[in-house]
């Protein structure tokens, strides 16, 4: 199934043209438009899903996984690493709602636990805490130069 409203589906069917990294006949790889890494490649299936939880048949499931394996080594990522990301819903900030694997690598990441996810998130106020230490710091620093050249 091909949704036709949808910007992934026109770029599975090439209508609109991507910066292809992989292809075969169930998927297609290709570059973020605005990537978070010096590698963001998105994987898709070429049928429409609109998330990982729309009863996506196991053996497309199953595909689009074996296809990260082959775009890590054309990225050249399987030496250092490599992220990969499903966003699933408005909440984990899913913006193009067709079922879709980001590949990320080529530059150190933070652990997810150390990564600032809002006022929400479990560790929110150890980040926050954080935040004001560095704050303080900051501030310490900027008045001790200050009082230096005062002198």
């Amino acid at each position: 199934m091909i949704d036709e409203n949808c910007v992934f589906c026109k770029i599975a069917t090439h209508e609109i043209p991507t910066n292809k990294v992989y292809e075969d006949e169930h998927v297609i790889a290709f570059d973020d438009m605005e990537p978070l890494m010096p590698v963001h490649t998105l994987i898709i299936p070429k049928q429409h899903y609109k998330n990982v939880g729309d009863d996506v048949p196991v053996d497309v499931l199953g595909h689009t996984m074996a296809a990260v394996k082959k775009v890590a080594e054309i990225k050249g990522l399987t030496e250092r690493g490599y992220r990969c990301l499903i966003n699933t819903g408005d909440d984990a900030s899913q913006s193009v709602k067709h079922f879709h694997v980001h590949v990320l690598g080529g530059g150190h990441m933070p652990r997810p636990n150390d990564q600032d996810w809002g006022e929400a998130a479990t560790n929110a106020d150890k980040i926050n805490a954080e935040k004001k230490l560095r704050a303080a710091a900051i501030d310490y620093a900027k008045a001790i130069a200050a009082e230096k050249a005062e002198k």
